[in-house]
């Protein structure tokens, strides 16, 4: 990994905080020596890093995501790690396309009323009208459309690219890449081993690092889980919930869950009677796999499959109180493992609140459910409908695994999460504030 610091800086800033002035010093000449050894930006940087040595200002921090503007896990991670830094940094939420902070409220029930918005619109993708910014779009044929936040990243003392996007060359002082998961090798615009430090969200992720960039991540942080039940257990009702992000691609194989809950219903009509299978997540306006999805469930008899789309976590909350059981299926059918889930956060949310998870056999979510302990992991959908069954033909065995998966979900609590994020950040900023 890079580090900004140069034996020329880093000597400057140990002597601007000792106060030591060697026999003619003079600052305006030492900035011009590192500006036209190291560049321009080295040299503003050292001109940041020495005001927060010298006590002049707070360290500045900038959380850029280029898809904060749509409901997902990943960027719950980025803003949930925001919030957590609010004592440490004066901050800046960086986006590509127009955010309110008062959706992040709704979203997540954060208030990041105190932060600063940049957005940095991207011309690339303006101009064809894409709702999301996907960096496979992008080769080496055209300039790298991501040059814009990479510029923007200088201004900062410490930059965290939340996005997974490997594009953005990191100017700051000190960097770092929260990887979700390494989606695409290091060709084109490649610079995560650019960064810092790399951030990974589960022992899947660093693994998969490992194999397709050749490097290993500096820290594991497991995502933000807040949706706690309160610890009042509520009775639970006949239903079946699935929360994942409605995917243009399908990659999170809602179409997969509702022919097996149809195909369940057809089999068992009897003991599947007063079962209801509602799907939620977040999609973008224009959605052909949700259009599919919609008229797949559309006129069916007993209207028992239900799909809510970018509902409030006020309303998720109580879905996931009254869930019996949790389906996530996303890995069963696969060409790449990017396309199996990286950790599982919904399936956390779950076990929170004592629903009890059947999900894919592979990916985040072995570190999360463990079989027949506190929920079933499945490979097929014929052990999907067979686990499913169990459950539904033994209500106490619902009670006993839910409670169990209640147990476990909390090594995943929020709480946790922003301990860890303080820890991390703190011994950097210790470093950095006091070189």
């Amino acid at each position: 990994m890079n580090s900004h610091d140069s034996d020329h800086s880093l000597k400057l800033i140990r002597d601007l905080k000792a106060g030591s002035r060697p026999v003619g010093f003079n600052l305006s000449t030492e900035i011009e020596k590192i500006s036209s050894q190291e560049g321009l930006q080295a040299a503003f940087n050292v001109l940041l890093r020495a005001e927060v040595v010298l006590g002049l200002r707070r360290p500045t921090l900038a959380v850029y995501d280029h898809a904060f503007h749509l409901i997902g896990g990943a960027q719950k991670y980025g803003l949930t790690l925001t919030s957590a830094l609010r004592d440490l940094f004066d901050i800046t939420i960086i986006s590509n396309k127009d955010i309110r902070l008062e959706d992040f409220g709704k979203w997540y029930g954060l208030d990041l009323s105190w932060c600063a918005v940049k957005i940095i619109k991207i011309p690339f993708f303006e101009d064809r009208g894409t709702s999301y910014l996907d960096p496979a779009f992008v080769s080496t044929k055209v300039e790298n459309p991501f040059h814009l936040v990479s510029r923007e990243s200088g201004n900062y003392d410490i930059f965290v690219n939340n996005s997974m996007n490997e594009m953005v060359f990191p100017l700051s002082n000190i960097s770092v890449l929260v990887c979700h998961f390494p989606e695409r090798l290091p060709k084109s615009y490649f610079y995560a081993d650019r960064y810092t430090y790399v951030v990974h969200n589960s022992r899947y992720t660093a693994e998969w690092i490992e194999r397709m960039w050749k490097f290993a991540p500096h820290q594991h942080i497991y995502p933000p889980v807040d949706l706690e039940d309160g610890g009042t257990v509520q009775p639970k009702k006949k239903l079946i919930l699935s929360v994942a992000r409605f995917e243009p691609e399908g990659t999170k194989r809602q179409r997969e869950m509702v022919e097996a809950f149809l195909k369940l219903d057809r089999l068992h009509p009897e003991i599947i009677s007063g079962w209801r299978f509602i799907l939620v997540g977040g999609s973008e306006p224009k959605n052909r796999y949700l259009d599919e999805l919609n008229s797949l469930i559309a006129g069916l008899p007993r209207q028992n499959i239900e799909l809510r789309v970018n509902i409030p976590a006020s309303e998720l909350r109580i879905l996931y109180r009254e869930a019996s059981i949790f389906w996530h299926l996303c890995g069963i059918v696969h060409d790449h493992p990017s396309e199996v889930e990286h950790f599982g956060m919904t399936t956390v949310e779950a076990m929170q609140n004592r629903a009890v998870p059947i999900v894919y056999d592979g990916g985040g979510l072995r570190e999360i459910v463990d079989h027949g302990v506190d929920g079933f992991r499945v490979r097929t959908g014929g052990e999907l409908l067979e686990y499913s069954m169990k459950l539904i033909r033994q209500p106490e065995l619902i009670e006993g695994l839910g409670a169990a998966a209640h147990g476990k979900a909390q090594e995943f609590s929020r709480a946790r999460f922003e301990e860890h994020v303080r820890a991390f950040f703190g011994r950097i900023l210790k470093d950095y504030s006091q070189p």
